[in-house]
């Protein structure tokens, strides 16, 4: 995969050398499936979309999904491969002035996880069937959580530059 070629490097964007060697590791729990072939085709924010895409878990972690089906939105962590990791610095296109990749929401980033808040339309075995996702198809799932609006919402939050936009 060719990071770069995929992605670009923007005006004003700064990239650093990565380490020699990862820290961790971590199991894909499954694959996320949806319409979007490649990044041009993605949503900038997975609120913008209500296409209907699944959550393919690895038939192992089926059992896992007891009572999932009594949520009516799910957090779901994803590992967005195609993405550069290099990146310190990003111009989004959308914006055009650069940012940290820490304030940003870009899946250009060391580690490039990602989280959507997404609705919860039916569990099909070891398939999750949701709507609110922004990634591309195939793209590595990492784990899924309950959202809880009584502790995950934080209505007074706020990122200062983009009410500045």
């Amino acid at each position: 995969m060719n990071a770069s070629k995929d992605f670009g490097i923007r005006d004003g964007e700064q990239a650093v050398e990565l380490p020699a060697k990862t820290d961790a590791s971590l199991y894909y729990i499954g694959r996320i499936r949806t319409p979007w072939q490649n990044r041009k085709e993605c949503p900038k924010n997975a609120r913008e979309s209500d296409a209907v895409c699944t959550a393919e878990l690895d038939a192992r972690w089926t059992d896992g999904l007891k009572d999932v089906a009594t949520c009516s939105h799910i957090i779901l962590l994803y590992w967005m491969d195609k993405a550069p990791r290099n990146l310190v610095v990003q111009v989004p296109g959308h914006y055009g002035v650069p940012h940290g990749t820490f304030a940003l929401r870009s899946p250009a980033r060391p580690n490039p996880i990602a989280l959507s808040v997404v609705k919860l339309l039916r569990v099909e075995g070891h398939r999750l069937v949701v709507t609110g996702l922004d990634c591309l198809d195939g793209t590595p799932l990492l784990d899924i959580k309950p959202y809880f609006a009584s502790t995950d919402s934080v209505p007074e939050a706020v990122v200062g530059w983009h009410q500045n936009k």
